[in-house]
């Protein structure tokens, strides 16, 4: 495998050899985007030769987002105002982020115009947006029906439908899609792309794309990339929150993200750093919008570091310096992890996944390393020892961040200031952790007596 990817980096084609337009190539240029990715080098080809309907498997994190909506760009007619391609995504963060980009790589095409019209939001005026007129609309399938219903937009002379993260969508599209297909003309191309190739979207592609059909591949024998490390770390129940900690505190002013099964672990969980002080965020699907707003937002610009959140909740979180991601719970499905991973080590860089297991749950690691092609190995969990200091640590945190209660009254404050006037720093911090550890041992005797009880 590392023998393929070092060949595949020596044949790499420059976008100029693409038959990409001079605008899309001086904006490519100015965002630092220097080489494509093997998902783009083999569709934007294809895409603007050609008139085939395209299935495009890679994983998450190789740039698809160009790889179709690079030829998307240069094959609409800027001077004309009718919606000419549909990008249907699974969330609202993923259409946002495809939105960005198209933005970005359109900056010197004159009269393009790109309109969101994600679930999530007001819809007036994304009713109004429409009336001005765009050429490309990226969309939720759930949005895009209610659009048409209300006769809120045109799909009549729309010729491209491109459905991205495919396998994230599928139990939606095979409700909505025959509705947005009725509105297409009957001469369209779909591009469909996909980070597996589940069984369902298999049938989709058989339902709804020209027999004429192209597949694509770019490295699908492993997941992610050659920099994600895919380790696993084994404990009791009872410790599993301790060992998170421990981890995350080694890993402190990284980014990372935990993933959770359900809202209700996402928001424990996130409830739980809290307490310990992390600078972390929860993200689930029953947030409000403008919360989920503005926690990717934190997130993005480095105000906190840890986000806690479900599977569908991450989607379209397209940030480089995520170093790891942690499976807070096993994935339900390979795709799942699929997805998960490919969240870390993008743009080349290195990164950690890290799988939470208990015991029982260790021989479902075989299945993982089989259907994926992939290789874990075990990560070294903490010591006894160094999970009691660095609940020390977690706990001087706690006091440091602790905000003074200025209610307490002067003289009170004074009376202890005085009990402690003859300390010096050094001495009162060797009496605080004294205290910590004696106070340890007292809950911990006072749990084994009541488990005696019981």
């Amino acid at each position: 495998m590392k023998r393929e990817t070092k060949k595949l980096k020596k044949m790499s084609k420059p976008f100029s050899t693409l038959g990409l337009s001079a605008p899309i190539l001086k904006a490519l240029s100015e965002l630092n985007i220097v080489e494509p990715t093997e998902i783009q080098q083999k569709t934007i080809p294809l895409f603007l030769s050609e008139t085939h309907d395209i299935v495009g498997l890679a994983k998450t994190g190789t740039g698809k987002t160009a790889a179709f909506g690079l030829p998307l760009l240069q094959l609409v007619n800027a001077e004309s105002t009718i919606v000419q391609a549909v990008i249907l995504v699974p969330t609202r963060e993923l259409g946002q982020q495809i939105f960005r980009n198209l933005e970005s790589f359109s900056k010197y095409i004159p009269n393009i115009s790109i309109a969101s019209i994600c679930g999530g939001t007001p819809i007036k005026p994304q009713i109004e947006r429409l009336k001005e007129g765009a050429q490309i609309v990226v969309a939720t399938p759930g949005r895009l029906i209610d659009l048409i219903q209300r006769k809120a937009i045109d799909l009549k002379q729309t010729e491209y439908l491109v459905l991205d993260e495919a396998d994230e969508m599928v139990a939606i599209l095979k409700e909505s899609l025959d509705e947005i297909v009725a509105e297409l003309p009957k001469k369209h191309r779909t591009l469909l792309f996909s980070a597996t190739l589940p069984g369902t979207i298999k049938q989709l592609i058989q339902n709804y794309l020209n027999k004429n059909v192209v597949q694509i591949s770019a490295n699908m024998e492993t997941v992610g990339n050659e920099g994600i490390d895919h380790e696993y770390i084994v404990v009791d129940p009872i410790e599993k929150l301790e060992v998170l900690m421990h981890f995350l505190n080694s890993r402190d002013g990284e980014r990372g993200i935990i993933f959770c099964k359900t809202k209700a672990a996402v928001n424990k969980l996130a409830k739980n750093l809290a307490i310990n002080k992390f600078s972390s965020g929860a993200l689930h699907g029953s947030l409000t919008q403008g919360i989920r707003d503005r926690i990717m937002e934190q997130f993005r610009e480095g105000h906190i570091n840890i986000l806690v959140a479900t599977d569908l909740a991450a989607r379209g979180i397209d940030v480089k310096e995520i170093s790891y991601v942690i499976n807070y719970h096993l994935p339900d499905t390979y795709e799942n992890y699929v997805h998960r991973s490919g969240r870390t080590a993008r743009a080349g860089a290195k990164g950690l996944s890290l799988t939470v297991l208990q015991q029982e749950e260790v021989f479902e690691i075989a299945d993982f390393e089989r259907e994926l092609g992939i290789k874990f190995s075990e990560f070294k969990k903490p010591s006894a020892v160094s999970l009691e200091e660095n609940n020390m640590l977690l706990w001087a945190k706690q006091i440091f961040k602790t905000k003074p209660n200025h209610e307490l009254s002067q003289d009170l404050k004074t009376r202890v200031k005085t009990v402690f006037h003859h300390l010096t720093k050094d001495e009162l911090i060797e009496k605080l952790m004294a205290s910590y550890v004696l106070q340890n041992k007292i809950d911990v005797v006072e749990k084994t007596v009541k488990k005696f009880k019981k």
